[in-house]
């Protein structure tokens, strides 16, 4: 049950970090706000990989061909997923396409049992089933006049990138010779480091602008790094645990988080369908724990 902790720590560092990305995008471009996830993340992963190597001491692992061809691919997805994620704020219906992009558990049950070899029992797929039905609610997608078919289309693909992503994450971690937390570690510099060469590279090349931006608010930035390698620390060990499919169905409750700030932080009024997909989501969390 160690993935449960894991997912739930994520999420908690995940909505941390997504509250810093929305005051730092008042400052930035969009390139320097996906940039700011990646920045000092690196050093902060390479800390934590020698911490590992501290405590309990493992041989250096091999990095197979197939090794790099996964953590290449995984990097490149996320970084595809989460660009899909900014065209999705430019849309009118923006909930119901963030509300899609959650589909991510439901694909990667999907692309999973197909072509990773993944084994989810029938709990674990009501879980997930339920799962994406709560964040369709949640999103009002069965509202008359919501859906477009661009907005469908394009969360339908952020959340096929970021299943992606997730997937080729796993299986890149089984591949290396060390065991657990040691897999996850390593399989997070490289995806890490990768991001941020090619995020640092395109950036020099279209708006070198960016980089006085990051600098003057450096603490925002640091902090929006730190959490969100921390997160990626939880996600990455979760899904070196267990099937991604129902980490990310269980890592859904982050909407649960963010409504409940809303109502007894910023005293919001909680609407009938929003109840509806919380308990939805409570169902789900529990049917994918049991599974």
């Amino acid at each position: 049950m160690s993935w449960v902790f894991f997912t739930l720590g994520a999420v908690v560092m995940q909505t941390f970090r997504n509250a810093l990305q929305s005051k730092l995008s008042a400052h930035m471009s969009t390139s320097g706000v996906t940039l700011s996830r990646f920045l000092f993340a690196p050093p902060i992963a390479l800390i934590y990989l020698l911490l590992l190597y501290t405590f309990s001491n493992q041989v250096i692992p091999e990095f197979s061909s197939q090794f790099i061809f996964y953590v290449l691919l995984a990097s490149v997805m996320q970084i595809f997923a989460t660009s899909l994620m900014v065209i999705l704020f430019k849309q009118k219906n923006f909930a119901i396409g963030a509300g899609l992009a959650k589909s991510e558990a439901l694909v990667a049950g999907v692309l999973g049992t197909l072509f990773f070899g993944s084994q989810l029992n029938l709990f674990g797929w009501v879980g997930i089933l339920i799962g994406a039905a709560a964040i369709f609610v949640l999103s009002g997608g069965g509202r008359k006049g919501q859906l477009s078919l661009t907005t469908v289309i394009i969360g339908l693909a952020c959340g096929s990138c970021f299943a992606l992503t997730s997937l080729y994450v796993r299986e890149a971690s089984h591949l290396l010779n060390v065991p657990f937390p040691h897999s996850a570690a390593w399989v997070l510099l490289w995806v890490l480091c990768i991001q941020t060469s090619l995020l640092v590279s395109y950036i020099a090349v279209k708006d070198r602008s960016t980089f006085t931006s990051l600098k003057n608010n450096a603490k925002m930035t640091f902090a929006t790094s730190a959490t969100s390698c921390f997160g990626s620390i939880c996600w990455f060990s979760a899904m070196a645990l267990q099937h991604v499919a129902y980490v990310k169905t269980l890592g859904q409750i982050e909407v649960l988080f963010t409504i409940l700030i809303a109502t007894f932080w910023l005293k919001n009024k909680v609407k009938q369908h929003e109840i509806i997909g919380l308990l939805l989501i409570a169902a789900a969390a529990i049917l994918v724990m049991w599974a």
